[in-house]
């Protein structure tokens, strides 16, 4: 089995704005779902994810604005940061992403950063919801939730149930530890921040204030349709800004939909991460279940975890036993 989880001892940590698990709520929470980047352009595959949703025990509210569409939008500017401040002000407690896409990053200068985290919601999704997750963080030391959309997880063609199966344990803070194979990660035993997401997102944010300055960080990136160099590329970029030397360790998580050319010369994402690992001196390990693939692990961006390798394994540990 590549990864497995172990959900028996959940904990908490807990810091200002920090999540504490739901285990003892007896009853799953609502989810509000949002469209705060690209344009929807499947509604059946809403309807399907909320079905979905529905059976996994979890109640959905669709924003009146999540089909609109303004160009590549999911309707306008104004639209999308009004969905915002709707899902900050409704009743559910989880709200999700409906779908990844470009936009987010347009917003950033115009949200209320404490409106969002005094709400209490947790924020779902991956991909271009990277940059609200970071800038949550950064504004406000807010955890938010690296992990499954309503469209690309649970409105595609099959369901992953393990995606969503990890993602309602961590809901109910009953996830805590995540295994994986990767047999060829440096030997790292260390506790930090854990952050990051999407790599072209983390990269866009350098020189804003919407990238947290983590420190001793477990740094964790993902990216789809990026070639081999142009992975490199932005890596260096974070390389020579100092954020990847301020990192205990960095985890690779799945890079996918690239091809490479006759012009590569065999180069390949196995010489990126080789040079990466060269350069940086920082631990980096591989195989993470995350990204833009069908099976993904649901991931607190902000809260403290350990990470450890061991005998061709990996290991993410979300919550620790108290003792």
């Amino acid at each position: 089995m590549p990864y497995s989880v172990d959900h028996d001892h959940p904990h908490d940590h807990a810091h200002a704005h920090d999540h504490p698990p739901a285990k003892g709520r007896r009853k799953r929470e609502g989810i509000y779902l949002i469209s705060p980047a690209g344009a929807v352009l499947e509604p059946d595959s809403v309807a399907l994810a909320r079905e979905r949703l529905k059976a996994y025990g979890y109640s959905t509210v669709l924003d009146r604005a999540a089909l609109a569409r303004q160009q590549r939008f999911a309707g306008t500017d104004e639209q999308r940061l009004a969905a915002f401040e709707r899902a900050a002000a409704q009743r559910h407690d989880i709200v999700m992403a409906v779908r990844g896409g470009y936009g987010m990053t347009r917003l950033l200068h115009r949200i209320d950063w404490h409106r969002m985290a005094d709400s209490g919601k947790r924020f779902v999704g991956h991909s271009d919801l990277t940059a609200f997750q970071l800038a949550l963080y950064a504004q406000t030391g807010t955890v938010s939730y690296a992990g499954p959309m309503a469209r690309y997880d649970f409105g595609g063609k099959k369901l992953d149930e393990l995606t969503a199966e990890m993602f309602c344990e961590v809901m109910r803070g009953e996830l805590e530890v995540v295994s994986f194979e990767s047999p060829d990660s440096d030997p790292v035993d260390a506790r930090g921040v854990l952050w990051g997401g999407n790599l072209a997102l983390v990269t866009a944010l350098l020189g804003t204030p919407y990238l947290p300055k983590v420190r001793g960080g477990i740094l964790f990136l993902e990216d789809i349709n990026e070639a081999p160099y142009r992975i490199e590329r932005m890596l260096i970029q974070l390389l020579q800004a100092g954020v990847l030397a301020r990192q205990k360790a960095i985890v690779l998580g799945r890079f996918t939909g690239y091809r490479t050319t006759d012009l590569d010369g065999g180069y390949d994402l196995a010489d990126v991460i080789a040079w990466i690992r060269r350069e940086s001196g920082v631990p980096v390990i591989t195989g993470l279940p995350f990204g833009h693939v069908p099976t993904k692990v649901t991931l607190p961006v902000g809260a403290k975890v350990g990470v450890a390798t061991e005998g061709g394994m990996a290991y993410l540990v979300l919550q620790e036993h108290s003792h």
